[in-house]
């Protein structure tokens, strides 16, 4: 062989040992770029995809958000090898530190958003409801300019006291979803809950309606310090409506004070005639006076049997209650609460 032949055939093989060098050192940066922990990325950091991004929009956002791994065509092959180029979800995604290319792309294709979380909680009234709502974030705000009529109406619920219509849970949202939304899903949940609840109601109840049962529902919410009494409390007012007792109960006094309500409750106040003073008027109120839970629906149309008519606190500070059948035992109980109570704060009481 000539020594002309013998250089060519050294320089193909060189050249193809380079080529296959490079290419397999391109391979390895592209494995590594694939599989390998993304730079930049700081705990609680997020990458939110929007409606009409291009999948070059998304990395641009990426490269803003610190991540400087991969060129752009890297990033455009590995989407291909994965289906997600033309697949990413609309929604806000966790970027987690440590994880890979591949693994952010997955993600994205499968839609596997942040859900954040807003809890109704059992009790509230809707004053309390709608300022926790305008606190939430990143939840879309579009209630505040709504007095509670308007509320209703945009819910499809024209006419409808907002009170109680919302069931206290934990309900998890996406970006973009708005408190409107969250509402609607409050409201149809309280809607199942108390249906549910009615069509399973115990015989002879003193209720007419599952308007009522959420009422008397709201009731024993605002009454009950221990889940293990609410069928107890709800016992002793459904016999009181039965034998034509007044509920006499203070947190719809409260309720009915609204803005008036320091936190003390005086003798003047269960005087005060208002539609919501169960001291003054017979049968229940005219709307719920609270947030009832799906615990305290179920109560209010399954009482305990007994023959309790009455309830006080005990006063030792563990929200349990002394029930008793006769006026003349409560009236002891009530004794004992006051003796405690003064025993505690020094102050003068009053019993329920």
């Amino acid at each position: 062989m000539s020594r002309r032949r013998l250089g060519i055939g050294l320089f193909f093989v060189v050249t193809a040992l380079v080529a296959g060098a490079l290419a397999w050192l391109a391979w390895d940066r592209y494995q590594g770029f694939a599989h390998g922990p993304l730079s930049g990325i700081d705990e609680g950091e997020t990458l939110v995809v929007e409606r009409g991004d291009s999948f070059l929009r998304v990395l641009e956002k990426l490269r803003e958000a610190g991540v400087t791994d991969g060129h752009r065509t890297e990033w455009q092959l590995l989407a291909r090898r994965l289906d997600a180029g033309g697949r990413l979800q609309v929604g806000e995604y966790e970027l987690e530190p440590g994880m890979s290319a591949s693994e952010l792309l997955v993600k994205m294709r499968e839609g596997r958003v942040i859900r954040h979380r807003f809890t109704i909680v059992e009790g509230w009234n809707i004053r309390e409801l709608r300022a926790a709502l305008a606190q939430a974030s990143p939840l879309l705000q579009e209630t505040p300019g709504m007095d509670d009529a308007a509320l209703m109406a945009a819910l499809d619920r024209t006419g409808t006291h907002p009170e109680g219509r919302f069931l206290p849970e934990t309900y998890l949202y996406t970006r973009g979803d708005s408190d409107l939304d969250l509402l609607a899903r409050a409201a149809d949940a309280l809607d199942a809950t108390l249906q549910e609840a009615w069509d399973n109601r115990a015989d002879g109840l003193p209720l007419e309606t599952p308007e009522e049962a959420l009422i008397l529902a709201s009731i024993i919410e605002k009454e009950t310090g221990l889940a293990s009494e609410r069928e107890r409390i709800a016992g002793v007012f459904s016999r009181r409506l039965q034998r034509g007792m007044r509920l006499q109960t203070d947190p719809t006094v409260i309720y009915g004070m609204g803005s008036r309500f320091d936190g003390n409750i005086r003798r003047r106040d269960l005087q005060a005639d208002t539609p919501y003073n169960t001291y003054t008027r017979d049968g229940l109120p005219p709307t719920p006076i609270a947030m009832p839970g799906a615990a305290a629906i179920r109560a209010a149309t399954r009482p305990a049997d007994g023959d309790e008519l009455y309830f006080v606190a005990i006063g030792d500070g563990s929200g349990a209650h002394v029930f008793s059948r006769t006026y003349s035992e409560h009236q002891s109980a009530v004794r004992e609460y006051v003796r405690r109570y003064r025993q505690r704060f020094g102050q003068g009481a009053r019993g329920e």
